[in-house]
C-alpha cells in the first residue's frame, strides 16, 4: 500500500479507495482484482468498476467480470454464468513487453537470424 497513496500505476490511490464508502464489494477473481458497484452513471445504471491487485492493465480482468463490468451481464459471473467447462483456458493477461511474449523467429530477443527465402522469393526491383 506503500506508494498506493501518491501513485495510481500500481493500485488504486488513497483517494479512490477512500471514494468506495458507502459502495458494495461484489465479489473477487481469481487474480485478486476487487469488483465494487454503486450510484448511478449518466445513463441511470449502476456504476461498476475493479480495483486491480497490482498493476492496472485492463487485460487482467478476466473475459466473465468484463461482461460484469460492462453491463453485458446483470448479475455477478458466478450466479449469471454457466459452470466454466474442462476444455476451457484460463484468461490470460498481455504479456507484450515481458519476457513471455511471443517472438517470432528473426526477432532481435531470438538471435536476429531469419530464415533464409526459399526459390519462390523475388526481390523487388526498382528498374523492373
Amino acid at each position: 500500500m506503500g506508494l498506493n497513496i501518491f501513485t495510481w500505476w500500481n493500485g488504486a490511490t488513497i483517494g479512490t479507495r477512500a471514494g468506495l464508502r458507502g459502495k458494495t464489494k461484489v465479489g473477487t477473481d481469481a487474480e485478486g482484482n476487487v469488483y465494487w458497484q454503486g450510484g448511478k452513471d449518466t445513463a441511470g445504471r449502476t456504476r461498476r468498476w475493479v480495483i486491480y491487485a497490482g498493476s492496472n492493465d485492463a487485460s487482467r480482468v478476466p473475459p466473465e467480470w468484463f461482461s460484469w463490468l460492462h453491463h453485458q451481464i446483470d448479475d455477478v459471473p458466478d450466479r449469471a454464468l454457466p459452470p466454466v467447462r474442462a476444455w476451457e483456458k484460463p484468461a490470460v493477461p498481455n504479456l507484450t513487453g515481458t519476457a513471455l511474449a511471443y517472438r517470432p523467429p528473426g526477432a532481435l530477443e531470438k538471435g536476429g537470424e531469419r530464415v533464409r527465402a526459399t526459390g519462390d522469393y523475388e526481390a523487388w526491383s526498382p528498374d523492373a
